[in-house]
């Protein structure tokens, strides 16, 4: 009884001592802050003593660490219904007001701040406090976890009895492929992932990793979609022109989303994989959960009680801290990503795309502030007992996208994603039920240098030259320029052009030309039915030849009045959909599964006349995007069809032995099956034993790790 006694007064006087230094620290914040800025004053008069100025600082700095704790999170429950990005910006300003009342009701004398420099003054002293709180507890482990504890117990006290069957948190690494992460770990970029499947360290595994492979539209769009809700159902691409509505849907549109998973509903008759007692957080869908936070599908609907989450901002913002921690990461983000882009340019790397504009900001969104607020969700949603859990983290795809798969930069987020994830498995330890981890990919990201680098021109001006249509003059001086005119020349029979003559816009409504990575679609808007080779032949002679038998092409997919469906290639093959598991053709050199995902694709309503697949080299899985983008998805070819699905041991196999996990469609059902088993750990037979000394914690299915593993993931927040 004396040691606990004793264990207890050492930790409330070293949680005091840690506050008289963040206290001081704070105080010499303000000093300094006050001998730099002209418009922050402590005294109102010169002829103050310095210790009269002292206490001013320390009084002040004390007063706003009291505002900061106890008016803060009042200020932020009342500003709950204001949209998050905007509540990340009012922070300063009323992280600004409250430094202003702590000066105002100071009574050791009348200092003052102008409102613009109060803002900085806040911001700059709440960095400081929290840096100063961070580094003191770093290496206080118990510190760390008993503040998760209390915030677990206070979940508890103020709702609903938690059950104690197993809870399940997934989360997706957004274009992580399975080749990629399994690279990773082996270099030890991601520990906390190589400490899961034991990869050199001679411990047993706790978890599993398989590929599975995508839909032919190989994106977020169509593979969140198929996982929270089941169906990938007539989703083709990640933007695709609809005749019958006019409109061209964008995966990433709010609208589009929103028809995308009211679609999904109806075919499929079942809310989503979250309907029960679930969170989705920074995802495209919502999956039919209750609490959301970033999620595309209800933006654009009027937000109230009933579709917008409360506990996971409350979470992040209640701590002013947190807003100017992730602002000053958004500054370092924005930084880093300016000196990276400009080593590429000076060491002329290849292949490279432009990367200034909004593009450093858009980045640091995704890599900072969306990955802050959405691990912070699930935090809360961890300690709040929740059932079920997704949430997408987007970094890595957003950089891979303009750095490359296997950049340097990429691996700097890959390292960063697994800290994140360290921290939500530290945080389980201490949730109201027990966890089970559940990371996976939407797809992956195939290398290789864009279309329009290596030829001179965009697939639309590729696609208007063999409709006969003008294109840039940069365009028509291209050798695929010039071949195109040659060839519908040649169709039309028309005499070789003169010096200055121009072409002549065809009597029909021009092509609709969208790209998806390395899948591109081409629709023709006047005609209301989708286009057959027939139609188009008669129309535009020379199109489908210019496009087939162009080098950076792989292979064309096409209705047809005689087979339906063909695949059209180069040098004028044409296989019809039924005969391609015979002859493959073109498809070939896609891999097993792509005439399946071909076949599939044709069935939806909204294909587009003609499907585009770019050229594919399956000696290093390059592909050639449409977009401007060096690390690409959204069609077939190379590692972007093959993403990863890492699972806990104690879960049942995805698959059979043997098998193989195709379709987003089908991993929905996988996770289904995961979400209804309860009950103690099990080993499936064919995996890696149990590890030694695996007991329950006195409740169902809490595997005991290792002291080792233990001392890893219990890192502080600062990890974020």
């Amino acid at each position: 009884m004396r040691g606990v006694r004793g264990g207890r007064w050492r930790r409330i006087a070293g949680q005091i001592g840690r506050s008289i230094a963040v206290w001081a620290v704070s105080t010499l914040t303000m000093l300094i802050l006050a001998g730099l800025l002209p418009d922050f004053h402590l005294q109102s008069s010169s002829s103050d003593s310095a210790t009269t100025i002292a206490v001013t600082a320390a009084l002040g700095a004390g007063a706003f660490g009291i505002l900061s704790a106890v008016v803060w999170p009042l200020l932020v429950r009342l500003l709950l219904l204001v949209p998050a990005l905007v509540l990340g910006l009012l922070v300063f300003f009323l992280n600004g007001s409250l430094l202003l009342l702590a000066l105002r009701i100071n009574p050791s004398g009348d200092s003052e701040a102008a409102p613009e420099t109060a803002v900085i003054v806040a911001a700059v002293m709440s960095a400081v406090a929290s840096a100063t709180g961070a580094a003191l507890t770093v290496r206080d482990d118990d510190a760390y976890r008993r503040r998760l504890s209390r915030l677990a117990l206070r979940r508890r006290r103020s709702g609903p009895r938690c059950p104690q069957t197993p809870g399940t948190v997934f989360v997706q690494l957004d274009g992580v492929g399975h080749d990629v992460l399994r690279d990773a770990v082996a270099k030890g970029v991601m520990p906390t992932v190589g400490r899961w499947l034991a990869a050199g360290d001679g411990e047993r595994p706790t978890h599993r990793v398989i590929p599975w492979r995508t839909d032919w539209s190989s994106q977020t769009g169509a593979s969140q979609l198929g996982i929270l809700h089941g169906s990938t159902f007539d989703v083709p691409a990640f933007r695709w022109y609809e005749k019958d509505k006019g409109e061209v849907m964008v995966c990433n549109r709010p609208t589009s989303a929103a028809e995308l998973q009211r679609r999904a509903i109806s075919h499929t008759g079942d809310g989503g994989l979250l309907t029960d007692d679930g969170a989705s957080r920074g995802n495209l869908f919502s999956g039919g959960a209750g609490e959301q936070a970033l999620v595309l599908s209800i933006a654009a609907r009027r937000r109230g009680r009933e579709n917008r989450s409360r506990a996971g901002y409350f979470a992040y913002f209640s701590d002013p801290a947190n807003a100017v921690r992730t602002a000053l990461s958004f500054i370092a983000d924005v930084g880093r990503e300016i000196g990276e882009s400009t080593r590429a340019r000076i060491r002329r790397q290849r292949p490279r795309v432009g990367r200034g504009g909004l593009y450093p900001f858009i980045r640091a969104f995704a890599t900072v502030v969306e990955r802050d607020v959405v691990v912070a969700a699930v935090m809360g949603d961890m300690l709040a007992g929740r059932t079920a859990v997704y949430a997408d983290l987007v970094a890595y795809d957003e950089v891979a996208h303009h750095s490359g798969p296997r950049s340097r930069d990429a691996e700097k987020v890959l390292a960063r994603l697994d800290r994140s994830l360290a921290l939500i498995a530290n945080v389980a330890e201490h949730a109201p039920r027990p966890y089970r981890i559940v990371v996976l990919s939407d797809h992956g990201q195939s290398p290789g240098e864009t279309f329009r680098a290596r030829y001179g021109l965009t697939l639309a001006d590729l696609v208007r030259a063999g409709c006969g249509l003008p294109v840039p003059r940069k365009a028509e001086r291209t050798r695929s320029g010039a071949e195109a005119r040659a060839a519908v020349r040649a169709a039309l029979r028309r005499p070789d052009e003169t010096r200055g003559e121009r072409h002549r816009p065809a009597p029909h409504s021009e092509p609709i030309v969208l790209a998806s990575g390395n899948l591109g679609l081409i629709s023709f808007p006047d005609v209301h039915h989708r286009m057959t080779k027939e139609e188009i032949d008669a129309r535009h002679p020379a199109l489908l030849a210019t496009l087939a038998n162009h080098p950076g092409i792989g292979f064309l997919l096409v209705r047809s009045d005689r087979h339906d469906g063909v695949v059209l290639g180069p040098y004028g093959v044409e296989i019809p959909l039924d005969r391609l598991d015979d002859e493959p053709g073109p498809l070939a050199a896609f891999g097993p599964g792509a005439a399946d995902a071909v076949r599939r694709t044709h069935s939806f309503p909204h294909a587009a006349d003609i499907m585009v697949n770019s050229f594919h080299d399956p000696a290093d899985g390059e592909v050639l995007a449409f977009e401007e983008q060096i690390g690409s998805h959204g069609g077939l070819g190379g590692p972007q069809a093959r993403p990863f699905l890492l699972s806990p041991l104690t879960l049942s196999p995805p698959v059979d032995d043997g098998a193989e996990l195709t379709g987003a469609e089908q991993v929905h059902r996988v996770l289904r099956r995961w979400l209804a088993e309860q009950g103690e750990p099990q080993t499936p037979a064919g995996d890696a034993e149990a590890l030694p000394g695996r007991e329950t914690r006195g409740r169902p299915g809490a595997a005991r790790r290792s002291p080792r593993v233990n001392r890893v993931l219990r890192v502080p927040r600062a990890g974020m």
